[in-house]
């Protein structure tokens, strides 16, 4: 049991950690005059993904690149099949108020650049350059997109405190103490939890005759999606889940650009066989099903719930066998 204690401890270190990162990059951001549309586009995306990215950096240091490709693509799989599903059997998501086909389109084309340059047989630093630079053009995309809506709707007008209200975790009279704390305590815990975490799963994957691929795919995937679960959980409960689909398209973007972009810049990270002949094609299936909710205006009722979770179940139960 002592390897699935750690393994727990590991990804609860993991998410306090990133936590406690996120809010106090914010602060210190908006501390330092930094706008705070700013600091949701950069800060807050990539604070939000310190774990997997922590996770996948070490992975690949310890000689166990698996895991950090197995983290992200069982991620995105699982961001769409069992983030979405599972809130919505418990009540109606209502994405078809989500105006997000660009940024769908977005993350269909990093997708099929990612699989393109995984048919290379490995993400080297070539592949990490490409990938960030693809990033890049997202986040400059959006910023654009941002700043337009702003100066149309003549939010310029408004105060920046009005846009800081929208920034998770901000808080403009934090205290200086209290963001050097959580700065500290998320640097500290990150790689403390990633390591606790990496390391355990290994002897799991040992343990029970299965691959560090396929735990990274099932395990340590659904360990980082719990952050993403919980709130679309708790938006379906409140009936405000119109912007879940949204935050699923930008997450998995940013898993495939930012997190193996910046791993493959460490080192290399092989893709075996199995990943090339089905994991990669599920996450990608997977991706397109989004589109009646995307293009049709359909929203995500108790059937489609179902249906996404039934079909995470079933390819966990692939991969594991």
């Amino acid at each position: 049991m002592m390897p699935w204690l750690m393994v727990a401890l590991g990804l609860v270190i993991l998410l306090l950690a990133g936590d406690a990162l996120v809010k106090g990059a914010v602060n210190l951001s908006l501390r330092l005059g930094i706008p705070a549309l700013i600091v949701s586009l950069t800060v807050v995306a990539f604070g939000t993904s310190a774990p997997e990215l922590l996770i996948s950096v070490n992975a690949v240091l310890n000689d166990k690149a698996g895991l950090a490709l197995g983290n992200v693509v069982g991620s995105n799989t699982a961001n769409v099949l069992l983030v979405l599903g599972i809130p919505a059997i418990l009540s109606v998501l209502h994405t078809s108020g989500c105006q997000c086909g660009k940024s769908y389109l977005q993350m269909l084309g990093a997708s099929v650049l990612f699989i393109a340059l995984a048919l290379r047989g490995s993400f080297d630093w070539i592949a990490g350059l490409i990938l960030l630079a693809a990033l890049g053009l997202m986040l400059g995309d959006a910023l654009r997109d941002a700043l337009s809506h702003r100066r149309d709707a003549a939010i310029k007008a408004l105060s920046e405190v009005d846009f800081i209200d929208d920034v998770e975790g901000a808080d403009p009279d934090m205290p200086w103490w209290q963001i050097v704390t959580f700065l500290v305590l998320g640097l500290v815990g990150l790689p403390l939890g990633a390591d606790i975490l990496v390391d355990n799963a290994s002897i799991l994957a040992l343990r029970y005759g299965i691959s560090e691929a396929a735990i990274g795919l099932t395990l340590v995937a659904l360990g980082t999606s719990l952050p993403e679960l919980a709130t679309t959980v708790m938006a379906a409960l409140r009936k405000q889940a119109d912007v879940a689909l949204g935050n699923v398209i930008g997450s998995n973007m940013f898993n495939l650009l930012a997190i193996i972009g910046i791993t493959a810049l460490i080192g290399d990270v092989p893709v075996t066989s199995e990943f090339l002949n089905f994991d990669l094609w599920v996450m990608l299936a997977a991706s397109l099903v989004l589109i009646p909710f995307v293009f049709l205006g359909r929203d995500i009722g108790k059937l489609w719930g179902i249906l996404l979770t039934s079909a995470y179940v079933g390819y966990v139960a692939i991969v594991l066998t």
